[in-house]
């Protein structure tokens, strides 16, 4: 049973570009991390076939190839620097989740593939000894059935990886005890049609785990949380529900200075407009 948790207030304030990133195409998945004064980011997405139309799923046509780009200047101007290496036997890769940085200043980063027959994933770590250009030593985190997935480093050689699974789509936690070097399955942190994840460590130390709700008649966006560093987790809380939406989540969150968390989250209508929206909620993790 999901319960209500409470919220500070809903954020509407109007958001505006910065800058411009990259000039990919079509669909895109882009892993960000602020390392040695720089923003790194990591693109990918899928081609259209034909002319794609706003506010419609369109047909897709391949996968595009990721593109590692950097900033210097806050976000206001980007380029290109840095490659990806695919491991034998995947054709393509995928990013996803935050780019995540460990105590001796290596960084690590998610990625999926997506098999030729177009119905198995496998969920990939790749690591970044030179500030984040480039991208190797791919290590397999979940095989076959795991795509979307997000990491949280959490010291000491200590990984945590939300993957989402395609069948029966929810998410399962995966954990490294060797700086990535291996992973084991520690079973599944929601029930299905709750994916995609992610994690970040609060202030206080807790855990959490933000999550879109997409299961009929629950739809929005759900959260969890860890105060023993993952052996166990608290009940779920929805902290939105978005019953007239179809198509919603992808959450991420950042806590604020004043301990008030902000999660931002996106669907494919609200009562005021049925067009997609990215909508923003900042609440409070009260114990």
């Amino acid at each position: 049973m999901l319960g209500q948790h409470r919220r500070r207030a809903d954020v509407g304030t109007p958001r505006h570009a910065r800058g411009t990133r990259t000039r990919h195409r079509a669909w895109e998945r882009r892993p960000v991390v602020r390392h040695a004064g720089a923003l790194v980011v990591i693109a990918s997405g899928w081609s259209y076939q034909g002319t794609p139309v706003v506010g419609q799923i369109n047909e897709l046509d391949r996968v595009l190839d990721p593109w590692v780009c950097r900033s210097t200047d806050g976000g206001r101007t980007w380029s290109r620097e840095g490659t990806v290496e695919i491991p034998s036997g995947a054709p393509v890769l995928i990013p996803f989740g935050d780019i995540e940085r460990c105590d001796d200043g290596l960084l690590g980063v998610s990625f999926y593939s997506d098999a030729e027959d177009g119905l198995h994933n496998t969920a990939w770590f790749l690591r970044s000894q030179d500030d984040g250009r480039t991208w190797g030593e791919a290590v397999m985190i979940g095989a076959d059935n795991y795509n979307e997935t997000d990491l949280l480093y959490l010291g000491a050689s200590r990984w945590f990886a939300a993957a989402r699974t395609r069948r029966p789509g929810r998410i399962d936690l995966f954990v490294s005890e060797d700086g990535g070097a291996s992973w084991q399955c520690h079973g599944p942190l929601t029930s299905p049609g709750q994916h995609p994840g992610h994690l970040m460590r609060l202030d206080d130390g807790r855990i959490l785990l933000v999550y879109g709700l997409r299961t009929q008649g629950l739809r929005g966006v759900g959260a969890r949380f860890s105060a023993d560093e993952g052996e166990t987790w608290g009940r779920p809380v929805v902290l939105v529900d978005l019953e007239d939406a179809t198509d919603v989540g992808y959450p991420a969150s950042v806590q604020s200075p004043d301990g008030t968390i902000v999660t931002a989250y996106y669907c494919n209508g609200i009562p005021t407009h049925r067009r997609y929206h990215m909508g923003v909620v900042r609440w409070c993790a009260d114990d």
